[in-house]
């Protein structure tokens, strides 16, 4: 773990990624507003490193691009991960108070800033106009001072305003608080910094709980706060900038529509907040942060990762330890798989119900399969599900379901932007996991063929004008796994 004299911040991120060789600089000036999307779209594999944007801004982007990044910034495998994270969970560490830090090394009055001149990108073609999803937004609660950090997406609107999405969550619970007194809600909105900073705001807990508790536990050690210049916030002492502002009350603005994390323009546009900024902070080389929305992009992968992790937490505190090995939520996130051994039938049944009694909303489509299925390989995944269900028998439909506010397949409810916001629906549960070991014989029809010799490796057969070739080739082929360590 990093040490409080050198705590890790997004340039520690920026070293870490170039050392495992999955970050891609990008020398050539690009347009954030008609460039940028397209070259964050197209880098699914590796992160992107702008280095000539507009005003001298730097900037990083798809970082985390993928669940192995992901796994880079926790320290261990793809496969550890959740079962790692979710222990994290459980052991917040609250964070320390400093008087100075790397984010107060500039400091700039209402007059001395435009976000307009931050290379904030435009993701999608239908966008309203460039939107920030990178920025962190920190409140407290008027009546207890406890903070909630959290992701909302900030449409710019000009030089010192922005437009603000609230989902009916803990921001939105604060705000309400703020809009009964009617006074305008404080906001800091911190940019830039390592990414467990980023799974913590994206983990959903109970009310009141400190996502930068939860990020020292992620991290092993404080966080690091200092006090806001003009609100009585706190925000990360060693992160790349911080926006000062307030929330007002009662007052709406057109915002939308915007590149959400299911590959849809859900929210479309409609009335929503603003936040008005007055003061800004940052280092003196401050370098910008780029989320890119979309399936399987980053801000996918900031939230798929926690919300495994939580609902792994979840499925062993109802007693599935014993046979729960791993979860992983699917690209566009209202799916997820449980990587299971059934010691008898019913068991898969019991936990595919319980992953629909978590915190989170999202899970939909919830399938168990055994652990010689690779989770991490959609085409085992699609395998699995082919050769291991019949749908008369082992798929359930639970109908009359409260689901998640931005599923557009579902029925909608209320507006966005407003309390009752919701979505009703249905929730699909499917075991395709073998029969338990104690029906040996149903059993023994899904063994899964192995090759012979499954330690020999292809490099070491292939032609040296074909090595690279060879090399190049995906480790995560169909039945990888098979071959065991080699």
């Amino acid at each position: 773990m990093a040490s409080n004299m050198h705590p890790k911040d997004m340039r520690t991120w920026i070293a870490e990624l170039e050392e495992a060789g999955e970050l891609i600089r990008i020398a050539k000036p690009v347009d954030p507003l008609t460039q940028m999307g397209s070259l964050l779209y197209q880098s699914r594999e590796k992160a992107l490193f702008f280095e000539n944007l507009p005003h001298g801004w730097r900037s990083l982007g798809q970082a985390p691009a993928n669940t192995r990044h992901a796994a880079i910034a926790f320290g261990t495998t793809q496969e550890a991960m959740v079962p790692l994270i979710a222990e994290r969970m459980g052991k917040c560490i609250a964070p320390v108070m400093v008087e100075d830090g790397p984010v107060k090394e500039v400091k700039l009055g209402k007059n001395e800033f435009d976000l307009t001149q931050l290379p904030v990108h435009v993701a999608g073609q239908r966008d309203g106009g460039p939107v920030c999803g990178s920025g962190l937004v920190v409140t407290k609660d008027p009546d207890t001072g406890r903070r909630n950090v959290s992701f909302h997406r900030l449409q710019i609107k000009g030089p010192n305003k922005s437009g603000i999405l609230l989902y009916p969550r803990h921001t939105w619970k604060n705000y309400l608080k703020y809009q009964a007194r009617n006074e305008p809600m404080p906001v800091a909105i911190f940019i830039g910094h390592y990414p467990l900073y980023y799974a913590a705001a994206a983990t959903t807990g109970a009310y009141g709980l400190d996502e930068f508790e939860i990020a020292g536990g992620y991290l092993g050690e404080p966080v690091r706060l200092v006090k806001c210049e003009t609100v009585d916030l706190e925000v990360p002492a060693d992160a790349e900038i911080v926006l000062e502002g307030h929330i007002p009350p009662h007052y709406r603005e057109e915002e939308g529509p915007f590149s959400e994390f299911q590959d849809y323009y859900v929210t479309g546009t409609g009335k929503n907040p603003i936040v008005e900024y007055q003061y800004m902070t940052r280092r003196h080389d401050a370098i910008f942060k780029n989320l890119q929305n979309g399936s399987e992009m980053e801000g996918c992968v900031f939230h798929k990762v926690p919300m495994s992790a939580a609902i792994f937490r979840r499925l062993k505190d109802v007693g599935g330890g014993p046979i729960l090995h791993n979860v992983m939520v699917t690209p566009g996130i209202f799916g997820l798989v449980i990587q299971m051994t059934q010691r008898a039938y019913g068991e898969a049944k019991n936990l595919l119900l319980a992953a629909l009694s978590s915190e989170y909303q999202h899970p939909k489509v919830v399938m168990a399969v055994d652990a010689d299925v690779d989770i991490f390989n959609p085409a085992e995944l699609m395998w699995a599900l082919a050769t291991r269900v019949d749908p008369h028998k082992d798929v359930t439909i639970i109908s009359g379901t409260h689901n998640h506010a931005m599923d557009a397949s579902l029925q909608e409810l209320g507006a966005p932007g407003t309390p009752l916001w919701q979505r009703f629906g249905s929730k699909m549960l499917i075991d395709a996991t073998i029969p338990p070991p104690a029906d040996a014989e149903a059993r023994a029809m899904f063994e899964r063929i192995r090759p012979h010799n499954p330690q020999l490796r292809l490099e070491d057969f292939a032609a040296e004008s074909s090595l690279a070739l060879v090399r190049s080739l995906s480790p995560m082929f169909f039945g990888s796994k098979l071959l065991g360590e080699r």
